[in-house]
């Protein structure tokens, strides 16, 4: 069984570090929904469609109107899903909302909250304040919703150890069953890329940004959160099961302007243009690219992706799926790894070591085949 998702590109504003398809365009989410349902009838047969997760992401799906999130989810085979998650921004999080997230078949609410400081709010250009995030929480609690995620953001500019120590503290008073942390990036065409470049803002320092991955890693297991992948902390049996999928290589389907699809032999990926999208759907056109992947692609989406994981790479199924060549070149290109304390070799599997994580991107770039 595959997973769903479903991407929703609006937002009332965009925040200054995003670089995923958004727009603030208004008064398409009818025929933008319309062009979801019928997407999903012009592409029955690419997986199955008895799903086993769903994930509505964004851009804001909150703020689709209540009656086109309930024609989405009347669409939306759910009847074998253990897991439907919903994208949520604070400040859409009324009673009447959660009320009508729990009438869906939605079982998992993931916000974000980035910071619950109001300033560095106002400088990721975020609609919602601090005290939002606990209001929320209590709304969705208050209607039965009991799997919420909340996302944070460490390394602002001019930010300290204890500014973040704060945030953690903060984010753990919610009980929340799952937090996923990142790191500020500065993507390339995004107003926050432009700050840097301009010299408005800096950087945090790397060592102290090290210092505050640690530090999260330490509270977060004092407290029971199991770190089961880079960014990714959850109370025991509330891993993410949709996220999960893209790390352990389950086929899925992305539907929508700029969804990605994948079943395993080929990658695709929808027009990032929400007109573009509405109109060739409307006329039947699936209007996507496609990539077919070759067994050193497969390799290295296996290898790049399962290391996030706490789970690591199984060395048996690299050599089952992929070969004895390409077992062996991982075992070489690893071995420097392991004898540095970066990769830890046992019990037939690979997997990053404390120290290993903060480096993963330079460690697994090591172990993909070019």
């Amino acid at each position: 069984m595959a997973g769903l998702y479903v991407h929703i590109p609006f937002c009332k504003s965009r925040c200054v570090y995003c670089a995923f398809y958004s727009t603030t365009t208004s008064g398409m989410a009818e025929k933008y929904v319309s062009a979801l349902c019928r997407e999903m009838d012009l592409r029955t047969g690419y997986c199955s469609p008895e799903w086993q997760t769903v994930y509505i992401g964004g851009g804001t799906p909150s703020t689709l109107p209540p009656d086109q999130l309930q024609r989405l989810f009347s669409r939306i085979n759910c009847s074998h899903a253990t897991e439907i998650t919903i994208e949520c921004n604070p400040d859409d999080v009324t009673p009447a909302f959660a009320s009508l997230l729990a009438s869906l078949p939605v079982n998992r609410v993931s916000m974000g909250a980035q910071t619950f400081d109001d300033s560095r709010l106002r400088f990721l250009r975020r609609r919602h304040g601090a005290a939002d995030v606990s209001r929320a929480v209590d709304c969705l609690r208050a209607a039965g919703i009991d799997n919420i995620s909340v996302d944070l953001i460490y390394g602002f500019p001019d930010e300290t150890l204890d500014q973040w120590d704060a945030d953690i503290t903060a984010a753990l008073s919610l009980n929340v069953e799952h937090l996923s942390a990142y790191c500020l990036s500065y993507e390339e065409g995004t107003p926050l890329h432009r700050l840097l470049t301009e010299g408005k803002v800096a950087e945090s320092d790397d060592e102290l940004t090290r210092c505050m991955y640690y530090h999260l890693i330490d509270r977060l297991s004092d407290v029971g959160y199991e770190h089961y992948e880079i960014s990714n902390f959850a109370r025991p049996g509330r891993r993410s099961r949709h996220n999960s999928s893209y790390w352990n290589s389950t086929p899925y389907m992305g539907i929508g302007a700029a969804a990605h699809s994948y079943d395993i032999t080929s990658r695709q990926w929808n027009v990032s243009d929400l007109h573009i999208y509405i109109k060739e759907v409307e006329q039947g056109n699936l209007p996507f690219e496609r990539e077919t992947l070759d067994l050193t692609e497969r390799y290295n989406d296996t290898v790049m992706l399962s290391l996030r994981t706490c789970d690591g790479l199984d060395l048996n199924e690299v050599k089952s799926r992929f070969g004895t060549a390409l077992h062996s070149y991982l075992l070489r290109q690893a071995r420097q790894y392991e004898k540095s304390g970066l990769l830890v070799h046992e019990y037939d599997r690979l997997r990053l070591s404390r120290n290993g994580l903060y480096v993963s991107d330079m460690v697994i770039t090591d172990l993909l085949k070019v």
